[in-house]
This record gives C-alpha cells, sequence and structure tokens, in this order.
C-alpha cells in the first residue's frame, strides 16, 4: 500500500515539475511563432498537457483491462480542469477572472460541452451504444466526437485569426524569450513533454492497485484520484501562466484540455477490444459528464455575462462551479462500485 502511494506521489512530482516547464517554452513557442498565447493555450499546450490522460487510457485499456480508469480519468479530468478555472479566480480580489479573459474561450467551452454530451449520451445507452448496426467495435460515438473535434479546431482556429487583440498578446513577451532560438525551444518543449508521458504510462497500474487496496472502486479512483494526477500539468501551467499575465494562456489551456479529452476517450474506444467502451464502464459515469457539462455552462455565462466586480475572494460563476465539484465528488463517493 505504501509503496502505490510513493509511487502515486513520484508521478505527481514529474508531471508537475514539467508541466511548469511546459508553460515556459510553451509561451515562448506562442511568442516566436506568432500563433499567440489564446491558439497555443487551445490547441497547443491544451493537447500536451492531456497527454497522461492519452497514455493512462491507452494503457489502462490495453495492459490492465479497466475500462473505468479509463473512462472516469478523461471525463473526471474535464471536472477537475474546471475547478481549477475557478480556483484561478482567487489571483484578482477585485475583478473576476472571467472578465479579464478573452470572451473567445465561450467558443471553446461550447465544443467542450457540445463534445462531453455526446459522450454522456454514450454512456446512457449502454450496451446499445452500437445500435447492432454499428459494424466496428467502438462505438457510433465515437467518429462523431473525431469529427466534432476538428471542425472545433477550424473554426477556433478562424475565430482567433480574426481577433486584432492577438497581435498584442504576443508582442508583450518579445524580450521574454530573446535569448532563445527557436530550435532549442522546441526541444525543451519535446523533452519536458515526453517526461510527462513516462511518468503517466505508471499510473493505470498504481490507480488499479489502489482501487483493489483501498475498496474505493475504479469508478472513483478514475474520477478523483487518477483524474487529479493527470490534471496536474493543466494546474501547473495554468498557475503558472496566470503569474505571467498570460490569462488566455491558462483559460485557453483548461477548455482546449477539456475538448481534447474527449479525443481521448474516443482514442481509448478504439483501442479498447471488448466492444464500445461506454458499455463496459458504470453508469456512474454519467454524472460527472453530466457535472461537467453544468460546470462549462457556468464558465461560459461568466465569460459572457463578464462582471465587472466581485465582493468574494471568489465570483459568484466561480463559487458555483466549485460547489459542482464538491456535489459530484459526493456522489460518486456514495455510489462507489467496481
Amino acid at each position: 500500500m505504501l509503496n502505490l502511494w510513493l509511487g502515486f506521489a513520484a508521478c505527481s512530482i514529474v508531471i508537475t515539475w514539467c508541466g511548469l516547464n511546459l508553460c515556459r517554452y510553451g509561451d515562448a513557442i506562442a511568442e516566436k511563432s506568432g500563433l499567440g498565447r489564446t491558439w497555443v493555450g487551445l490547441v497547443l499546450m491544451a493537447t500536451v498537457t492531456s497527454l497522461p490522460e492519452l497514455i493512462n487510457g491507452a494503457s489502462a485499456v490495453i495492459l490492465v483491462d479497466a475500462p473505468d480508469l479509463a473512462v472516469g480519468d478523461a471525463i473526471g479530468s474535464c471536472t477537475f480542469n474546471l475547478l481549477i478555472l475557478a480556483g484561478l479566480d482567487l489571483a484578482d480580489r477585485h475583478v473576476p477572472l472571467s472578465t479579464r479573459a478573452h470572451t473567445g474561450n465561450v467558443l471553446a467551452a461550447g465544443f467542450g460541452i457540445m463534445l462531453i454530451s455526446i459522450a454522456a449520451l454514450g454512456i446512457a445507452m449502454g450496451s446499445a451504444a452500437s445500435l447492432g448496426w454499428f459494424p466496428v467495435w467502438f462505438g457510433p460515438y465515437t467518429p462523431t466526437i473525431f469529427a466534432v473535434y476538428l471542425v472545433s479546431m477550424k473554426l477556433l482556429y478562424d475565430y482567433e485569426r480574426r481577433q486584432v487583440a492577438l497581435a498584442a498578446a504576443v508582442a508583450q513577451v518579445s524580450e521574454d524569450y530573446a535569448g532563445m532560438t527557436m530550435r532549442r525551444v522546441v526541444v525543451m518543449y519535446t523533452i519536458n513533454a515526453l517526461l510527462v508521458v513516462g511518468a503517466a504510462v505508471a499510473l493505470p497500474h498504481i490507480g488499479e492497485g489502489l482501487a483493489r487496496a483501498t475498496g474505493l472502486g475504479q469508478t472513483f479512483v478514475g474520477n478523483i484520484f487518477i483524474a487529479l494526477t493527470t490534471s496536474l500539468p493543466e494546474l501547473v501551467v495554468s498557475i503558472t501562466a496566470i503569474r505571467m499575465g498570460a490569462v488566455d494562456l491558462a483559460v485557453g489551456n483548461l477548455l482546449g484540455s477539456n475538448v481534447f479529452n474527449m479525443v481521448v476517450l474516443g482514442l481509448d474506444d478504439m483501442l479498447y477490444s471488448g466492444g464500445p467502451i461506454l458499455a463496459h464502464v458504470e453508469p456512474a459515469h454519467l454524472i460527472s459528464a453530466v457535472t461537467a457539462i453544468a460546470m462549462s455552462a457556468v464558465a461560459s455565462a461568466g465569460l459572457t455575462y463578464r462582471a465587472a466586480e466581485k465582493r468574494a475572494p471568489l465570483a459568484l460563476d466561480a463559487a458555483a462551479i466549485v460547489a459542482l465539484f464538491c456535489l459530484n465528488a459526493y456522489l460518486l463517493y456514495a455510489l462507489r462500485a467496481g
């Protein structure tokens, strides 16, 4: 039992340290490539910081036959990312984070809601997911997820290109990385990404062991413990970005990670040989999916309303997100199984 917790802690440390470096080199790529922080946060940073979910999910379905861990991690990480988003609101005592972030982030939140809803529908369908006519081992929701993801990336890219503020965001950091070559930045970024992947490979085995040793079950462990660890890159990157004043890099990373997490779920489905993966998991995952949708909707409302000030440490939208996360954790614990 002690070895499992030590392994869990070691993976957390590696992912945290490398996530810190990823933020620095990712921001350098944004400056040197001219893509800007918002786009890099939504796509490049979100994809890389979601690598633990990708590797964890693939390992869970291939190596340890634990579909609940894979699905719990993918969906549970969405709720953790939104919890992190709410926590970042503490950085400013007077103005809500949702007011300081670019309104274009609503588009990413909307696509996240759409993709999580597709996953929720797949969970609700259960064994009927293949409908008897789908001629492959994975569910019909998987190609739908991939198609929506590609459309979302195209629309997000087109939207960001039209934003005049993008050039100003790039110019703000032009002096910070003057001594770095593009080659060095890319190499260091890649090295840290690989270290994140290496740490994530061990997580399914540790999570399976913790599920057995604690009696909490794969659904609870996947949605809470494993999702927490694989969300550490998003946490570290977001906190670092906020300290750098790169609000959109932080918000885009978190909302973009939720979009990519659903792609991870689709990949897990394709790698799982036992049939549509959502037909072989506990129905309790639907709780996390619906909660993630509700949390995303609250975040969208905050980004759209843009309150001028806040009268408490947490703005109303951030407080609502925290409350929804706590409710989700309680329900998962109460219904833990498997």
